[in-house]
């Protein structure tokens, strides 16, 4: 399996994400920053074909540029099945596995941060069948879960966190974790400057992922709701740009 990680500062801190499988050269773009040529690029170098161009969620902090890499690459973009756009998708929906090669990625419904967020179970079959990492967007990260109140109450998006976080937490210790952001980012408040661990060690020194697994629903939305950073920039304009519903 090809795995690339892209730590990206500018326009914003967030991390995107190649891989794929070498042997039958098919790979697959998670969250993209950078502008479609970087990807295509990166892919060309790697000698794969992009089959899937897959946003975790609709990021309120930037513009995707998920949707233009697609129509370049022609490859399909991908969301989670009734995603409200003003343009057309290829919806997936929970359970549901995208094949690219030899790799094997298993759609998991993660809401909290938004209400469509996905978390990937990514499997490499010429090492095993079971999954060797999770990409989870926005949801866990290293150090902390993802806020909100970006599009819903925050309440309601605690609760639906808290749900999507013991998930998390019931899968195997060394299961890989690699999010979507990193320190820096204003979708987390305790974000390390790591951008990968396992789930076993966010179960054990993630304050906020160890408190969804140890207290109770209301105990963990009080937890959620304390002390949230200043929201994005432009965030409620620049999800609707993303769902193709505003400028």
């Amino acid at each position: 399996m090809i795995l690339r990680q892209y730590l990206h500062e500018e326009p914003v801190v967030a991390i995107s994400y190649l891989l794929g499988c070498g042997s039958k050269g098919l790979g697959v773009v998670v969250d993209p920053v950078e502008e479609p040529r970087f990807y295509l690029e990166e892919a060309g170098r790697l000698g794969l074909r992009i089959a899937y161009v897959l946003d975790t969620h609709v990021h309120a902090d930037h513009i995707s540029t998920g949707r233009a890499l697609a129509e370049r690459s022609g490859a399909p973009y991908v969301l989670w099945k009734g995603t409200p756009t003003g343009y057309g998708f290829l919806g997936v929906e929970e359970g549901e596995v995208l094949e690219v090669g030899n790799v094997r990625l298993t759609v998991w419904h993660t809401p909290g941060h938004t209400p469509e967020h996905l978390t990937l179970l990514v499997t490499d079959r010429t090492r095993g069948e079971e999954p060797w990492m999770a990409l989870t967007g926005h949801t866990l990260m290293v150090g902390d879960l993802g806020r909100t109140e970006l599009e819903t109450a925050a309440e309601e998006g605690a609760r639906a966190l808290y749900r999507s976080a013991r998930r998390l937490a019931a899968l195997p210790d060394y299961v890989e974790v690699y999010p979507g952001a990193f320190s820096g980012s204003v979708c987390g408040r305790g974000l390390s400057g790591k951008p990968v661990s396992t789930i076993g060690f966010e179960r054990r020194h993630n304050r906020a992922f160890a408190l969804a697994i140890s207290l109770d629903e209301a105990g963990f939305v009080a937890h959620m709701l304390k002390d949230l950073p200043p929201p994005p920039p432009n965030h409620k304009a620049i999800r609707a740009a993303n769902l193709g519903l505003g400028v």
